[in-house]
């Protein structure tokens, strides 16, 4: 019988192999650690000896696998936009570009039941660094949001949308109620009888009814 790998399974791991193996281990259970004093305690009240004594390893032995805080961050936000990333528009485009619009919206909110820590991180903790910093390890992420964005602008090109929307400012318009209903679940601001689900299908559909109608473009507002 063989592995995916192609090993046998009787076949002893070489020791280079076996050392890998560890650290991988090692890795995934600092990464782990980070995250949940991250989301609990919040990014700037974490440092690398909190993490170190939540692993039980010394903190010269985190910087052995990670240089920095902020880059045990990035590394963390990298798995988060990728999973969000799994769940996003497919690469090419509906004949319908509301329903894809809606589903951007939708899929948002499924990542933030399915992935709560990896959402608080990367979107409701104002104290993180900037991924804008690792521009070229996130570019995955820009390419999915100019993705969204050309949806949106289909939209208003084919009347779906009025014309006096704005692409950007519509985008925002529509995933802002769900990142403030995640908020208000996530931290216990949603009464026990609200059901967050119905709560977010019915902000989508009255931001797409406005938008529909028609919104002050965000280059009017003073």
């Amino acid at each position: 019988m063989f592995s995916e790998t192609g090993r046998t399974h009787e076949e002893p791991l070489s020791r280079e192999e076996r050392q890998q193996n560890a650290r991988n281990v090692t890795r995934r259970a600092i990464l782990d650690a980070a995250l949940s004093l991250f989301v609990s305690d919040g990014y700037s009240q974490v440092s690398i000896r909190n993490i170190a004594a939540k692993v039980e390893y010394s903190p010269g032995a985190i910087y052995s696998y990670f240089t920095s805080k902020d880059e045990i961050f990035f590394a963390l936000a990298e798995e988060g936009f990728r999973l969000l990333g799994a769940m996003q528009l497919p690469h090419t485009a509906s004949d319908d570009p509301l329903d894809d619009i809606r589903g951007a919206a939708r899929r948002l909110y499924e990542f933030s039941k399915a992935q709560p820590q990896y959402f608080a991180l990367v979107f409701l903790d104002r104290r993180v660094p900037r991924i804008a910093r690792e521009s070229e390890r996130f570019a995955f992420m820009l390419e999915i949001r100019e993705a969204i964005l050309s949806r949106m602008q289909r939209c208003i090109d084919e009347g779906i949308f009025a014309p006096t929307v704005e692409a950007q400012a519509g985008l925002r318009l529509l995933l802002a109620p769900v990142y403030g209903l995640v908020l208000m679940h996530q931290s216990g601001r949603l009464g026990a009888n609200e059901n967050t689900d119905a709560l977010v299908h019915s902000a989508i559909e009255t931001t797409i009814a406005g938008l529909r109608t028609g919104a002050v473009p965000a280059s009017h507002i003073s």
